[in-house]
């Protein structure tokens, strides 16, 4: 009796393991790391990617952290992650006023570059390794960001959101739980739904499609139940709200987003525009 009931436990205890969300499993000093960027804190954030690295020199997603962290600075120092920016059509669809600091273009395309050779690496041993996904999902996001609205090279960027769908469904399949992947699904699928039908036909074409809704589902997702990019996601799906007239919605989100981080300016301007 006394075995069944330590089977029993034992089962019980490998099932709640793996119905826990990505969240629960996530690295502390990576977490540290995103949630400096959500600050604002981008040296400090790169001080915890850093000895992460150190401590897991093998480990991709170290690398791709880098990246995000001069990708978020520029964005930041560019007022992409704003509504001013979502709600201009001629800057959300065709990319921002000014070319991108020097130091944090090479900066990004360093970390991409070490990043993608340390993900291969793994990938050529097991393609199904998890943290080797997990880091070229993250990088393709990235990329098509950059591309997109940074260098001003849609089509380069279309080309990094197919391999983001491709691989992101690599990772889902592994991790199913790993819901940051849908964070560059979802913007991928909003962004190119919001374009003119006849830009929208092109791409169908070439087998890129884009579907707006399912693109705020799937930033849902990573927003409830995301990892390190929930709040990244929570972002993207407010400034997506206020574009589809949810202003509800958009408020109830920059509300987490200035409750989990004050220090934040972005956040507390959002809310005071839509408290008015």
């Amino acid at each position: 009796m006394k075995q069944t009931l330590r089977l029993i436990f034992a089962v019980l205890v490998v099932l709640t393991v793996l119905a826990m969300p990505a969240a629960a499993q996530i690295q502390p000093q990576l977490d540290a790391g995103f949630n400096n960027l959500y600050k604002l804190k981008f040296d400090e954030a790169r001080t915890e990617f850093s000895a992460y690295e150190l401590a897991h020199p093998d480990d991709p997603v170290g690398e791709a952290a880098q990246a995000a962290s001069y990708l978020f600075e520029e964005f930041n120092a560019q007022g992409v992650l704003t509504s001013e920016f979502f709600l201009n059509d001629k800057k959300f669809l065709g990319g921002v006023d000014h070319p991108a600091d020097p130091q944090r273009r090479a900066g990004f395309l360093a970390s991409v570059q070490r990043s993608r050779a340390m993900a291969a690496q793994r990938l050529a041993t097991n393609p199904r390794d998890v943290d080797g996904l997990f880091a070229i999902t993250l990088l393709d996001g990235m990329e098509s960001d950059f591309d997109a609205i940074i260098e001003k090279k849609q089509l380069d960027s279309v080309h990094k959101i197919k391999d983001s769908e491709a691989d992101a469904a690599r990772l889902l399949a592994v991790k199913p739980d790993a819901l940051d992947a849908y964070v560059a699904l979802g913007a991928a699928n909003y962004i190119i739904g919001s374009l003119p039908g006849y830009k929208r036909a092109f791409l169908w074409f070439g087998g890129v499609h884009g579907d707006r809704v399912r693109g705020m589902g799937q930033l849902a997702q990573a927003a409830e139940h995301g990892g390190y990019l929930q709040s990244f996601a929570k972002v993207m799906l407010a400034l997506a709200c206020l574009r589809e007239h949810q202003p509800e919605r958009a408020h109830t989100l920059f509300a987490e987003l200035h409750r989990d981080f004050p220090e934040n300016p972005v956040f507390t301007r959002e809310l005071a525009r839509l408290d008015k």
